[in-house]
């Protein structure tokens, strides 16, 4: 394409009911669920930056769905969910996902999703009594290299082609003009053509994924670009909920994983159906070696399953006082399970060593083959990751929902579940805060509720006709900007990618990933920070965003990667502000405030909210009151 033409889009307006944003479990239970609720006058429309048979977390596969109730009680999962993430969640959020997730997985097994079961149920569905293979309290076993693809057909099957836009990426919400705090539409370019698109909706359902990519990563050279969450996630969710004044709550959370070293392979399947067990480079089980260090943070060490965060401060006092490197002792395991096994159980075991990696993180048992390890007779090293944020697996930050009518106290609701405090603008998976452990089938029943609840507030407001507040060329000049610095400065140099006047996406990403690694708690300082190291990266983080406006892009694709990266550092900021405000250190393990070292239940037991005002660009911290809406008693409520 010219040059000409590549600067000036055109500009395609399109209005529905409502519009999902995103294309993972969410957004496809929310499509799924919305059409069984909406009457044929009522236009749902999804557009989804990637391809909904492989957008979002579950693109790769799974090995097991990680949040199955079954005989279990939702009270018990608010225990469960609470206890992990240091007892500050929302029960209402969570006893609702617990109430409906197995209506998810029974659908998911009716569309063709092929799920384990006990010998004694062979061939029984879920929802007629067949019994579930698990491998922990919570967790069931499946063939699930497929999984994203069933899904999405259904929810393709159910909204109809003609209603979803692929490769269209959404970077900008708007607000209406009549009337304050109300969503009104949202804007994105085309990612394969010169198209710019405008959206009028009545309500929009925010599902974008969570954020990877702002901390520097352990793997580098040849293995860049390799993380945990899928690189996609670039915080669109947040920091489009941020920029229109949607409340958001517990930023300061953040998920480190312990994960295969390198290959980023999960631990989950290990250490729950194989029994296996992590130890130190002496062979010493570190979490019973530091249960005395645990109990400085009851009542959670006091759980079934040591808080996932606490597994990670065990480990990483191992490391950090030379007992290196943690081992998952995957031989032990394996000839335990084979005492009782025939040749060809054996051989079945071990195809599910490898199957576990295959169905979900393919790389992993690349790294196996090509460092010659075999799970039967090698250990394998683990490492905890740079930090994701996210809401939807062991984490909780995200946006601040209205609850369901039915549970949630007053002060948490606002009249439409998982509506966010702009009116019209829902969200649900990575995108709801304070309620983790949903996972992939719990992120599904999520959408669910929402779609439903879309449904409802768009009849309840037939007569509202969105205007947009907003100077659309000056918004389409405002997305497109890389491009114009691309074009007018990129002869004034002799190599385009070395030029004084512009900076490529790459390179914002990997400065930004700099400043959170180094003041924000990431990697190379052990996961610690202190009040002063916050203020200099809050410095870094404010030139870099006055920076952000010499962006280049040389083609779609690097545009998609400019606008990626500016809610990168959106996401960034609110992480960075909040773990300022929380002076504590409530999540050991995952970051530490070295200044604030410990917990400090009598003063921060709270949720810490925050707001950024869009009128005058200010951000507002406050801490909201916790409540326990079930009774918590932990031991016995693990995974």
């Amino acid at each position: 394409m010219t040059e000409g033409t590549f600067g000036n889009p055109e500009i395609i307006d399109i209005e529905t009911d409502i519009l999902l944003v995103g294309g993972g479990m969410a957004a496809c239970g929310a499509a799924f669920e919305a059409k069984r609720w909406a009457s044929d006058d009522l236009k749902i429309t999804l557009v989804d930056k990637a391809a909904m048979d492989r957008s979002g977390a579950v693109a790769m596969g799974l090995s097991a769905i990680n949040t199955y109730l079954g005989d279990r009680k939702p009270e018990d999962y608010c225990r469960m969910v609470s206890a992990d993430l240091m007892g500050i969640t929302r029960d209402d959020l969570v006893f609702d996902v617990g109430r409906h997730v197995d209506d998810s997985v029974h659908l998911f097994e009716e569309w063709g999703l092929p799920i384990w079961k006990d010998k004694s149920t062979e061939g029984v569905p879920l929802a007629e009594g067949g019994k579930p293979v698990r491998s922990g309290r919570w967790q069931i076993m499946i063939n699930g290299e497929g999984y994203k693809t069933i899904v999405a057909e259904a929810a393709k099957k159910a909204l109809g082609i003609e209603n979803i836009m692929e490769r269209v990426f959404i970077v900008k919400y708007l607000l209406d003009e009549n009337e304050k705090n109300r969503i009104a539409g949202a804007v994105g370019f085309s990612v394969r053509e010169h198209k710019l698109y405008v959206f009028k909706a009545n309500a929009i359902l925010n599902v974008a994924g969570g954020c990877v990519n702002i901390f520097r990563p352990r793997s580098s050279g040849e293995g860049n670009g390799r993380t945990w969450y899928p690189v996609w996630n670039a915080g669109s969710t947040y920091a489009m909920a941020a920029e229109v004044g949607a409340e958001l709550t517990m930023m300061e959370n953040r998920f480190v994983p312990a994960r295969f070293k390198d290959g980023y392979g999960p631990v989950g399947a290990w250490f729950l159906l194989f029994k296996s067990k992590a130890t130190n480079g002496f062979g010493e089980d570190y979490v019973v070696k530091n249960a005395d260090m645990l109990k400085d943070f009851a009542p959670y060490d006091q759980a079934a399953v040591v808080p996932t965060c606490l597994r990670n401060h065990a480990m990483l006092k191992e490391m950090k006082e030379g007992r290196g490197p943690i081992l998952m002792d995957t031989p032990t395991a394996m000839a335990k399970l084979a005492e009782t096994m025939t040749p060809q159980e054996i051989k079945h075991l071990e195809a599910e060593a490898w199957e576990d990696f295959l169905d979900m993180c393919i790389g992993q048992a690349g790294v196996w083959a090509g460092m010659n390890i075999r799970p039967e007779e090698t250990p394998s090293e683990l490492m905890p990751t740079e930090p994701y944020l996210l809401g939807s697996h062991s984490g909780c930050c995200g946006i601040w929902v209205s609850g369901p009518s039915d549970i949630a106290p007053p002060e948490w609701q606002w009249g439409y579940n998982r509506m966010t405090t702009v009116k019209g603008l829902f969200t649900a998976g990575d995108g709801v805060g304070a309620s983790g452990h949903k996972f992939s089938s719990g992120s599904h029943a999520e959408g669910r509720i929402a779609g439903k609840e879309m449904v409802r507030f768009v009849r309840d407001n037939k007569d509202f006709k969105p205007v947009l507040h907003a100077d659309i060329p000056a918004i389409a000049e405002e997305i497109y900007l890389p491009v114009r610095n691309y074009i007018e400065h990129k002869d004034k140099t002799t190599a385009e990618d070395v030029n004084p006047h512009y900076i490529l996406p790459a390179m914002f990403q990997k400065r930004l990933q700099k400043y959170m690694d180094e003041y924000v708690a990431g990697t190379s300082t052990y996961y610690q920070t202190n009040a002063k190291l916050l203020e200099i990266g809050l410095q870094h983080l404010t030139w870099l965003k006055e920076d952000s406006k010499n962006l280049r892009a040389k083609d779609l694709h690097e545009l998609m990667r400019a606008w990626e990266n500016y809610h990168r550092l959106w996401a960034a900021e609110a992480h960075l502000r909040h773990i300022m405000f929380r002076e504590e250190t409530r999540y050991p393990g995952f970051f530490y405030r070295a200044d604030f070292p410990d917990l400090n239940e009598a003063e921060w037991k709270c949720f810490v909210n925050s707001r950024h005002d869009p009128e005058t660009g200010e951000w507002e911290m406050k801490k909201v009151p916790h409540i326990d809406l079930v009774e918590k008693h932990y031991v016995g409520q693990g995974h």
